[in-house]
């Protein structure tokens, strides 16, 4: 039995999805308007993990993933500049240019860290429709109103707000700021649809006008789009509870009267030298800051394994360098079990082999434990009496950590290609050398499509049979 750690009821919870045959999850993804950093990648290795032990489970995944590429406020409660439109101008591009170009960056990044892609990567810009008709419905039951600068989520509507994060609401409006809309009904009260002055960029036209969404609506109207009105796990990072995902409950309480999923479920903050991250201390990284010094993405996969998603993870440069020490000594301990015939009786190895089976399964079982999974991965590596059958094992615990443990596996297993496949590899390389990721990612799709998967490192390209 799955456990997984509930935000809404803070407690672990037996995971039972409400189809039996499928479950159905929504991450908060990228606003791509810069490159997405290291901080943020914890949020989707641990996303990626899910998934994994999902289906390590036998689960199959319905799963959605947004990708914010019409702006919102610098502040999470509509106040501040506009980050696509701050970034439009820092590049001197077209705003939907610089989301272009970041949602291509932030591909590539997952596939470095051997990231899967959700079944459904959704852009906001794509779904505004969905999104105003959600706003109407809200309208419509009651839970909204219009200012001559929007449409508002009234919030004294709604008695469960603020079940989510539990805060103290009369403390939190007594010390809210004073807002820029002073039609605002409530200090707590946020936008759902917003009238678009003329010199903003990203608009489009509506019943209420030239208008462009509030940031929390989109999750709404795309979840419940390709998920339906409730779902079984939501996902995103600690710092959406208190706002993002309160009011997506909000919305959705206003619009369909349910909260939109079973369990929520949040991924701490990464640390850097046990502080915050910033640009003004210059300690903002990216997984080309870490290859610039050497060290391979998936080595970061791995340093996020050494702390539960739950806890903070903290990040320096001889932790890093350490985890790239260990995850090379995990290869080369795995791959000295390969091929190997065990000095003993059957019996003893299957014995065994169920043991350390069972036990990773419990710990990734257990709110995904990966410290405790990692820990019995290196105590099979470790395992003085080589076998194949533990060089199996590794493998099939790889499945969940994708941390490519047998690499040297596949850098020289020698598969039989077409010239076909071989062109396209090639073209894939010129893309990637040219940093059109674009192109780069259609030619992967267009290689997996014929049977092959293409894995990319810092030795080049790794073909496998699918």
């Amino acid at each position: 039995m799955i456990k997984l750690y509930n935000t809404l009821t803070r407690k672990k919870e037996n995971f039972v999805p409400i189809n039996k045959n499928i479950v159905n999850i929504y991450t908060c993804g990228p606003t791509v308007y810069n490159y997405a950093h290291i901080g943020n990648m914890r949020a989707y290795i641990f996303m990626d993990n899910l998934r994994k032990i999902l289906k390590y489970n036998g689960y199959n995944l319905n799963h959605v993933m947004n990708i914010t590429d019409v702006g919102h406020m610098t502040s999470d409660a509509d106040e501040g500049e506009d980050k696509m439109l701050k970034a439009a101008r820092r590049e001197n591009k077209d705003v939907y240019e610089i989301a272009n170009k970041y949602t291509e960056y932030f591909l590539r990044d997952i596939e470095r860290l051997n990231i899967e892609r959700p079944e459904h990567i959704v852009k906001a810009t794509d779904h505004i429709k969905e999104m105003e008709e959600y706003v109407k419905d809200i309208l419509k039951n009651g839970y909204a109103y219009e200012t001559k600068n929007g449409i508002y989520f009234d919030t004294s509507k709604l008695k469960s707000y603020g079940e989510l994060s539990k805060v103290d609401l009369k403390k939190q409006m007594a010390g809210a700021r004073v807002e820029v809309d002073n039609e605002k009904k409530n200090p707590l009260d946020f936008a759902l649809w917003i009238k678009a002055p003329k010199e903003h960029l990203m608009k489009w036209d509506s019943s209420f006008g030239l208008c462009y969404p509030g940031w929390h609506i989109e999750c709404s109207a795309m979840s419940r789009k390709y998920l339906g009105d409730v779902f079984d796990i939501h996902t995103g990072g600690v710092d959406h509870i208190s706002i993002h995902h309160e009011n997506e409950i909000a919305q959705s309480r206003g619009a369909t009267g349910k909260n939109p999923a079973k369990i929520w479920m949040h991924v701490e903050f990464l640390l850097i030298d046990n502080g915050k991250m910033s640009k003004s201390l210059g300690n903002v990284y990216t997984l080309d800051d870490l290859e610039k010094r050497g060290i391979e993405p998936l080595s970061y996969r791995y340093l996020s394994y050494t702390s539960h998603y739950r806890n903070k993870l903290n990040f320096t440069w001889d932790g890093i360098k350490s985890a790239q020490t260990a995850l090379n000594r995990l290869r080369e301990q795995t791959l000295l079990h390969k091929d190997k015939e065990f000095n003993g009786k059957n019996e003893e190895i299957d014995k065994k082999v169920n043991e350390y089976e069972k036990m990773f399964r419990d710990a990734i079982n257990d709110d995904i434990n990966m410290p405790v999974a990692i820990s019995v991965v290196w105590k099979v590596a470790r395992e003085h009496n080589k076998s194949n059958k533990y060089f199996e094992l590794i493998k099939k615990f790889d499945k969940v950590l994708s941390l490519d443990l047998v690499k040297d596996e596949l850098n020289k297993e020698n598969i039989e290609i077409s010239e076909e496949i071989q062109m396209l590899l090639n073209e894939r390389k010129e893309a990637r050398k040219n940093k059109d990721f674009k192109t780069s990612d259609i030619l992967r799709d267009k290689i997996k499509d014929k049977g092959y998967i293409v894995k990319d490192t810092k030795d080049g390209q790794i073909i496998e049979k699918e």
